[in-house]
């Protein structure tokens, strides 16, 4: 039990012994004592007031009294307006100290047989191009925010949609046979997803020559020019035989369809060493190739119930005005899909796989309008889960030099980024003299952790709804609000470490166990009978750690992992603030030693697990 937990319950108690009243858990408000005022948790009493039948501060007097009296891990507290400042008694702090130092998973919780099954869908690319920066940000926020739903205690599918059919996939199709004299991945040295990115760019090039040219020509038979470049790009020669190629697809033309899975292929082996360099995996992956036919279905299916209405064309819709939208294609008139068709079609399919509890989507707020539909219609359609599915809904990146165009090939390639990133970390580290000591393996193995590192806790760290602005050279930096800083913060601390075990004598009589199994020799004594007093540093240090459960906690309610970011960084600065003032190897004191390296050992372990949620590695040295 928490410091927190312990003192909401016995101020429960107190209330009811002292006024009758059964408090819920809502009105014991419990917050951080502003630094201004002396103690470490302060109790609202307002909500008491009422019962007490006195003013604020006679209600918090009395209450003060009692938790003193009655509470074991309260020394003092002192009285501002209707607000209770307790003060932790020390042996309460080395107590917790020491449940965290027992724990391993301390703050995060473990799913059990019963716990809901949450799937996760990120990543959702398309096999005409390789992965961009925006990829990066969908990626790493959907990945994150699978492990932080574990560390609450949930059950996890990770999942992915991959676009692999429509008019965009066949137009890099189009472009590779016209202008590829049978170029693959082998004979070009290219990864295949950079490959066929190549020949989508090609075709948009070559596409727009075509309706340059051919509304010059219809604007010269006197068409006006607006109308004249419409119907251009719809009768350019390059995008009817795009469409031309797609009806082949759809009535499954082998030639067509043995191109296409052979350029697919291509893409999915470029795909998975993308995925591979920025540690994502997926645990399921769907294709809409398998996944449209089956929306179709769901959607004929509806109809029949009445959940739908077909128009006078054919076409297929769902009337959503009394949800307060407007009505939505489902299929067109010739019958073929759109993309909220395959969706339906994706979400029947997970359902049969998967007994599905909570559904996230990690989708740009591009599709916002999308989402709140979808989930309109799966609750229609009887998906359990559809009224409350959640669209994970974040920001675009953007660069210094604007928004990223893939048809025109001025993306941030993801593979391009990852490799500078790591160059930089390499470079930057070799400039402040941190591998000096080191072999050339070693100096490229911390680059990539480090580099990767700073990709993307930069990313991470920014609220996911809001838009940002990626600045690789901001992210390289061993000081402040980067992932650099925070893991070297890890590395001094197992340095550390590993010093204290080199350190040791066998006067460390209340040392009672051997060197622990990560190499470290640290005390596992019953700290609360010790008679070393806690500085204010120590004590906020503890204090820091012991809210890594709730910043777990809060993260998984806000779907937010730069909640976890932030509380790296803030723990990171607050043991380098201990670390500044206080002296850990060089302490006379063997006692307070002890407690410094249990302080040091176990920020350690929780900046690895933070870090770890957010798909974040920590090197040993630095």
């Amino acid at each position: 039990m928490n410091i927190e937990t312990l003192i909401s319950q016995a101020a429960g108690e107190a209330v009811k012994a002292l006024y009758g009243m059964e408090a819920s858990e809502k009105m014991l408000q419990l917050q951080k004592t502003r630094s201004e005022f002396e103690g470490n948790l302060t109790l609202v009493v307002f909500p008491f007031v009422k019962a007490a039948k006195k003013s604020p501060e006679q209600t918090a007097q009395e209450i003060g009294e009692y938790l003193v009296q009655n509470c074991d891990a309260i020394s003092k507290f002192n009285v501002v307006k209707g607000f209770l400042n307790l003060s932790i008694a020390e042996g309460a702090w080395l107590s917790l100290l020491q449940a965290i130092d027992q724990d391993d998973r301390f703050g995060m919780k473990k799913a059990d047989e019963n716990s809901p099954l949450v799937m996760i869908e990120y990543s959702s690319p398309n096999t005409n191009k390789p992965l961009h920066l925006g990829h990066v940000r969908n990626n790493l926020l959907g990945w994150s925010l699978a492990q932080i739903m574990e560390a609450n205690g949930n059950k996890v599918v990770k999942t992915n949609i991959v676009n692999d059919r429509g008019i965009h996939i066949c137009k890099s199709m189009l472009a590779w046979l016209k202008y590829g004299n049978g170029e693959t991945p082998e004979t070009s040295g290219k990864k295949g997803d950079h490959l066929i990115g190549d020949y989508y760019v090609a075709f948009d090039k070559h596409y727009r020559e075509e309706v340059k040219e051919l509304t010059a020509q219809l604007v010269a038979s006197g068409l006006p020019a607006e109308q004249a470049e419409e119907k251009a790009k719809q009768e350019a020669p390059l995008i009817k035989e795009a469409h031309e190629m797609l009806v082949k697809w759809e009535n499954n033309d082998p030639e067509v369809r043995a191109l296409w899975e052979k350029m697919n292929n291509w893409v999915y082996a470029g795909f998975d060493e993308t995925y591979k360099k920025m540690g994502v995996s997926f645990d399921k992956i769907y294709y809409e190739s398998q996944t449209y036919l089956k929306g179709k279905a769901k959607v004929e299916e509806g109809l029949a119930k009445g959940l739908f209405e077909r128009h006078e064309d054919n076409s297929v819709w769902a009337d959503l005005t009394n949800e307060g939208l407007d009505q939505k294609l489902l299929l067109r008139s010739d019958g073929t899909s759109v993309y909220m068709t395959q969706d339906i079609g994706t979400a029947e399919m997970r359902f049969q796989d998967y007994p599905i509890d909570k559904m996230i989507y990690v989708v740009g707020n591009e599709q916002n309008y999308h989402f709140q539909v979808l989930s309109i219609l799966l609750d229609r359609l009887g998906f359990k889960w559809g009224k409350e599915l959640v669209h994970f809904s974040y920001g675009m990146v953007e660069l210094p030099n604007g928004k990223m165009k893939s048809r025109e090939g001025t993306v941030v390639d993801a593979d391009d980024l990852m490799e500078l990133m790591v160059e930089d970390a390499y470079k930057t580290s070799m400039e402040l003299g941190k591998f000096d000591d080191m072999t050339e393996e070693e100096r490229r193995e911390i680059a990539r952790i480090v580099g990767m590192g700073a990709l993307k806790y930069f990313i991470l760290k920014v609220d996911a709804r809001k838009n940002m602005l990626f600045n690789p050279e901001e992210s390289i930096d061993f000081n402040g609000n980067t992932g650099p800083f925070i893991q070297y913060t890890y590395a001094r601390i197992r340095s550390i470490l590993r010093k204290s075990v080199e350190c040791r004598t066998e006067s460390v009589e209340f040392a009672t166990a051997q060197p622990a199994a990560d190499g470290t020799a640290v005390a596992n004594s019953t700290l609360y009978t010790l008679n070393s007093k806690l500085s204010e540093k120590e004590i906020e240090l503890i204090q820091k750690m012991s809210e890594f459960g709730a910043a777990v906690e809060q993260a998984g309610k806000d779907y937010s992992p730069s909640g976890i970011a932030n509380y790296c960084y803030e723990l990171t600065k607050v043991f380098n603030q201990f670390y500044h003032d206080f002296s850990i190897l060089n302490e006379p004191d063997e006692q307070k030693k002890a407690v410094r390296l249990m302080l040091a050992k176990n920020v350690a372990k929780i900046i690895k697990n933070a870090m770890a949620l957010l798909g974040i590695e920590v090197p040993e040295r630095m």
